[in-house]
């Protein structure tokens, strides 16, 4: 693909979010799945590159020098090398986060990269429209979450559950998704609901919401509505309750929401 370099207005047809805020929420996600995986150096070169897709959400086309000066300003003359930007970029693109695109001036010489960042998959909950009429002879415990395929006899029940796994959450858990690895993802699900949040040293607390929206979950389930993706569904269901306990918490200390304090956070998120 031979893309001609410009402003970055004119590459608006490559995001993939429909806004700002979509756009953050899939970052945190990836974040929260593969930032372990990032050093220092690479972590704070990926935050600015993020910090510059926010005019066009998830689309960038900065050069690597532009973005590198902004760093060192932003750190006081320590910033980062080229080399660990360019290998950050490497990283996060073999991870998925990231697709690059090259692009060329108009005498055909190469110019700045395009950076394309992608949507965390399956990190959306369905929508209710989509949710169709559930056969009632459904057998919850039977349910497959991340794939189709048939269970094999070789797989862990829920006393192999990691112990990173609150115990209580894995006592409701087993009577409805009894293997290990299961409940393992409607808690991997859970942790990045509560680092979106910035919940997540509040483990009581996220167990205990996690607990109730599991439930509001089987009961949807055991009603006359089918649940396409049970974790897609679950994630949505906590990602409200979270939603709604920050709000309650700013209108106790007297803030009010409105327009305009999406940018503001998003880029007080993405800064060191």
């Amino acid at each position: 693909m031979n893309l001609k370099s410009g402003n970055v207005e004119q590459f608006k047809s490559f995001s993939q979010f429909r806004n700002l805020q979509e756009f953050n929420t899939h970052i945190e996600m990836w974040l929260a799945v593969h930032k372990d995986q990032l050093t220092k150096g690479e972590l704070v070169g990926l935050k600015r590159l993020i910090r510059f897709a926010a005019k066009v959400p998830g689309v960038c086309n900065a050069k690597i020098g532009t973005l590198l000066k902004a760093i060192h300003e932003e750190y006081g003359g320590n910033g980062i090398s080229r080399s660990t930007f360019k290998r950050m970029v490497a990283k996060v693109s073999a991870l998925g986060i990231l697709t690059i695109y090259e692009t060329e001036r108009r005498n055909g010489s190469q110019s700045s990269n395009l950076y394309v960042f992608n949507c965390f998959p399956s990190s959306e909950p369905p929508k209710e429209e989509k949710m169709n009429s559930l056969n009632k002879a459904i057998n919850l415990s039977k349910t497959i979450i991340k794939d189709k395929n048939k269970r094999k006899e070789t797989e862990l029940d829920h006393t192999y559950t990691s112990d990173r796994v609150p115990r209580a959450f894995v006592q409701l858990m087993k009577c409805f998704f009894p293997v290990a690895k299961e409940i393992e993802e409607f808690w991997r699900m859970t942790t990045i609901a509560a680092y979106r949040h910035n919940r997540e040293s509040e483990t009581d607390l996220i167990t205990s919401l996690a607990i109730h929206s599991f439930k509001q979950l089987i009961r949807k389930m055991k009603s006359a509505n089918r649940v396409a993706n049970p974790i897609a569904y679950f994630y949505g269901i906590l990602n409200k309750k979270l939603e709604e306990l920050y709000f309650d918490e700013l209108f106790d200390l007297g803030f009010s929401t409105g327009q305009g304090q999406e940018e503001l956070i998003f880029r007080k998120k993405y800064s060191d």
